[in-house]
């Protein structure tokens, strides 16, 4: 198999049809090295799509979508000073990144989130004094700055918590007084427990973001239902609806259809706990 840091182009198909003229796909076939998971690190769950415990939709336009494996993949890295390698590219319907199974020197399999450039044959290692390569595991106090960091913890030993997604890193900025500055993907600077684990490298498949759906029925075996836009409903259905023919919103600020102010308002609660540990809120608007 071709390395996985191959710029490879996203898959297009003929215009046979107005939903394939823009439909776009990655091209799996050229990437991944196993269609079907390792059975002992799968098991079945019930997805909870937008609703509460109480059976209430808490989040619109989720549900259904085709079935699902859950892949038990490590966020913990518990086994340190063991090094593992890579043995497999897999697709897990539950993420956007790549997995693979790392096999520990003792025989152990894990699921693992894959950076950016490893292939099967790779090794890596959780260790204080793991050298700066890919996908190998440190804590933050021991990663220099500039460096490109995924899957980091926030609480040491809590499990790795940001960075987890297809494309994403963050960047260390500093090391002082028992925190280590984060970057986050969001452009946030965070503060974080120097003594909290952090693996080298940004997370495989960097061009998710670029896919293109195309049709509606794509968007449904994923799982997700269908929008619709406030101005085409009734008045008793939302405060944009209502109205002779195509007619704007008729508010001068945005609301939800529970008719409060949103766009710009501000919810974050400044009592919140972490608060003291950023340093600089992310970039919005203009200011990116």
């Amino acid at each position: 198999m071709n390395e996985m840091n191959i710029n490879f182009f996203m898959k297009t198909y003929k215009p046979t049809s107005k939903s394939r003229r823009q439909m776009t796909h990655i091209p799996y076939r050229e990437l991944l090295t196993r269609t079907k998971p390792t059975k002992s690190l799968t098991y079945g769950f019930r997805r909870s799509v937008g609703r509460n415990s109480a059976g209430r939709i808490t989040v619109r336009h989720k549900g259904s979508g085709h079935k699902r494996l859950y892949r038990d993949v490590d966020f913990l890295y518990n086994k340190k000073e063991i090094p593992a390698i890579i043995k497999s590219v897999e697709y897990d319907p539950n993420r956007s990144a790549f997995i693979g199974v790392a096999v520990y020197k003792d025989g152990e399999k894990r699921y693992v989130i894959l950076p950016k450039s490893v292939k099967p044959g790779d090794s890596f290692i959780v260790s204080p004094k793991a050298p700066l390569t890919i996908a190998n595991r440190l804590p933050l106090k021991n990663i220099p700055v500039g460096t490109f960091v995924y899957n980091i913890e926030i609480q040491p030993n809590g499990g790795a918590k940001i960075g987890r997604s297809a494309g994403i890193f963050a960047q260390v900025v500093a090391n002082a007084e028992g925190y280590t500055n984060i970057e986050m993907p969001s452009t946030e600077v965070r503060k974080i427990n120097e003594n909290c684990w952090a693996s080298i490298g940004t997370v495989s498949n960097d061009e998710h973001h670029l896919e293109n759906y195309g049709k509606a029925g794509r968007s449904r075996w994923k799982g997700i239902r269908p929008t619709v836009r406030g101005t085409a409903m009734n008045p008793v259905d939302h405060p944009y609806g209502g109205g002779e023919g195509r007619q704007g919103r008729g508010t001068k600020r945005p609301k939800t259809m529970w008719g409060k102010v949103t766009g710009g308002r501000k919810t974050r609660s400044p009592k919140r706990y972490s608060e003291v540990f950023i340093i600089s809120r992310r970039k919005t608007g203009k200011n990116k």
